[in-house]
């Protein structure tokens, strides 16, 4: 299985999608979500000079930095506190949970997944990985526990799935020595106050305890793809919005990155870093955009 975005199969480039921005003046793209794959998105449209209109659905009410970032550009719009709750895919058109109406040309569906269980007490204290690029985040903390201890980490990982294989093996290249179990803990136990280290174990429901110098909890996720189905979007069985290599769904104008996402079954999280999946993502919409206006214009 190969990661979709790094075999699109159009064999577009983003230099080369670049090329027809200025064939889209009037092209929409809505996104529906604002987490880092959006993000991403909006950078690679950016960076390719789109010069049609972007709409950044966010769920959060918020205004934190990095939406304020994507704002502040000319030709995005970042509609805070207004999710996507339905799409029309015949007429083109989302709603908001507020009512609010939005036309488009591309739809693109980064709406994430979420934990299938509950938080851990304390797992604001842990390591996470549920994607790809998490791995720089837990290697960047490692090499500042390595520093502090002088010695190599022993690292509990909690979790099943490939979710948590990917994260041992990250754990491992990182010089840390993992213990993984598939119990659930109960609780985190936190370090010293003070500590530069995140956390000193883990607590499960029957009293017992792992201790170690980290603790990773790479637990199962589900995509958040109901918007998608409710549009008619083919999903896959374990969960995610099906897309081919180019990141298109089964329904056409509407299109898939990030966690809510899968190819050959799997979260794309998994398979493909978000920055990766968007340059390809954009220069594909850059491409089909161009393509539109050219039929239209014919």
């Amino acid at each position: 299985m190969s990661a979709p975005a790094l075999s699109p199969t159009s064999g577009t480039s983003l230099s080369a999608a670049a090329a027809s921005a200025s064939a889209t003046p009037s092209a929409k793209i809505v996104i529906a979500g604002a987490g880092p794959a959006a993000q991403a998105l909006v950078a690679q449209l950016a960076k390719a000079r789109f010069s049609g209109t972007v709409t950044v659905l966010s769920s959060r009410d918020d205004a934190p930095d990095d939406l304020l970032e994507l704002a502040a550009l000319p030709f995005v719009s970042v509609r805070f506190g207004q999710p996507a709750s339905h799409i029309d895919a015949a007429a083109k058109v989302v709603t908001t949970a507020d009512g609010m109406e939005f036309s488009y040309d591309e739809l693109v569906i980064a709406t994430g997944s979420a934990p299938v269980d509950s938080p851990v007490d304390g797992s604001g204290r842990c390591l996470s990985y549920s994607t790809i690029d998490d791995a720089a985040k837990i290697g960047h903390a490692v090499k500042e526990v390595t520093r502090v201890l002088g010695r190599r980490p022993l690292g509990i990982l909690v979790g099943t799935g490939p979710a948590a294989g990917q994260a041992e093996a990250v754990l491992r290249a990182r010089g840390v020595r993992p213990v993984r179990t598939t119990a659930r803990p109960a609780a985190v136990v936190p370090t010293l106050a003070g500590s530069v280290l995140p956390a000193a174990g883990i607590v499960f429901e029957d009293g017992s305890r792992m201790s170690g110098d980290l603790v990773v909890l790479a637990e199962d996720r589900t995509p958040r793809d109901s918007l998608a189905a409710a549009a008619g979007v083919k999903t896959a069985a374990s969960g995610g919005i099906v897309v081919g290599r180019d990141f298109r769904s089964s329904v056409p104008g509407i299109w898939a990155i990030g966690d809510a996402a899968a190819f050959d079954g799997v979260r794309l999280g998994l398979l493909v870093a978000s920055g990766s999946a968007a340059g390809a993502c954009a220069a594909e919409l850059m491409t089909a955009l161009s393509r539109g206006q050219l039929a239209t214009a014919a």
